[in-house]
């Protein structure tokens, strides 16, 4: 792809629309074009690059393994054209209607609150609803517009994009520390009760692999509810996992073995395939991707 350079961006945008689509005819539907304009614009993109970015099959189009490299890429190009063409020509601010976010109730409570506040410097008119759940059904039942998870969506009806590997830590109040002892070794983590977000055995599952043997008798009390989880961590009850963001800035509580490799989880946006043709949600998406890709503080 040695030629990338000298691109054409109406071609770049001929091809992510097409990705995204999964058709031509959709494409040009989305880009106010005939069929046959966006198919010479992805055929001179292809001879400009010397691969092949589709598979033609019957009707259908199938993106090869080039288009899937070409197509992070692109998207980062759409991204920053978007957000520059907006913040250019000042429509950010003149954009208003509702979009609805949906996120783990830690995620909505303590970590978007930054966000939204970008959100209304730049786009003043713009209504946000926070939807705190952990279900993707959120999105497939069109409750919400963009989904914030910590797993990827395999559903084909959906854009994921992967914007950040957070860090994560096991936390305790001083208090309970200095009541209960401060674990040195991971071994000695299963000496201490812990609090669980959710079901316990999950949360055994995920740390053996880290290490960490805890067993159902850590866990005397846990909650469903993140904040409330939290909450009784933050009250003395035991040690918590936590995003490093919510977790170092919270008074009261210190890191649990401090010196420990931290937990890394990905934070993956989702979104309906409209994507692009809402300048609203394609607006939110892009400042959350900004916000999440601003690196974690230490």
């Amino acid at each position: 792809m040695e030629n990338f350079g000298h691109f054409d961006w109406n071609h770049i945008r001929a091809f992510l629309a097409t990705a995204d689509s999964g058709s031509l005819s959709a494409a040009a539907r989305q880009l106010g074009q005939t069929q046959p304009t966006l198919s010479r614009q992805i055929a001179a993109l292809e001879s400009d690059l010397g691969v092949m970015l589709f598979e033609r099959l019957g009707r259908s189009l199938k993106i090869t393994q080039a288009g899937l490299e070409l197509l992070s890429h692109s998207r980062a190009m759409g991204d920053a054209a978007n957000q520059i063409a907006l913040t250019a020509s000042g429509q950010a601010h003149s954009i208003d209607g509702m979009v609805r976010i949906t996120a783990s109730d830690v995620m909505s409570a303590y970590i978007l609150p930054n966000l939204l506040r970008e959100i209304r410097t730049q786009a003043p008119r713009l209504k946000i609803e926070i939807i705190a759940s952990n279900d993707i059904q959120d999105l497939m039942r069109r409750e919400a517009d963009i989904a914030i998870r910590h797993v990827r969506p395999d559903q084909p009806d959906l854009i994921a994009k992967l914007v950040q590997e957070a860090l994560g830590h096991f936390y305790a109040t001083t208090e309970y520390l200095d009541r209960a002892g401060r674990p040195k070794t991971k071994r000695a983590l299963s000496q201490h009760e812990f609090i669980s977000f959710g079901d316990s055995s999950q949360m055994i599952e995920y740390l053996q692999p880290l290490g960490i043997h805890l067993s159902a008798d850590n866990f005397k009390l846990g909650s469903q509810n993140g904040i409330v989880a939290w909450e009784y961590a933050k009250q003395g009850f035991g040690i918590a996992p936590m995003s490093q963001t919510v977790g170092d800035a919270t008074p009261g509580v210190e890191r649990v073995l401090p010196a420990m490799e931290p937990i890394k989880f990905p934070i993956w946006l989702t979104t309906h395939r409209e994507l692009h043709t809402s300048r609203r949600i394609r607006l939110v998406f892009d400042l959350l991707t900004e916000f999440f890709s601003k690196p974690s503080p230490v």
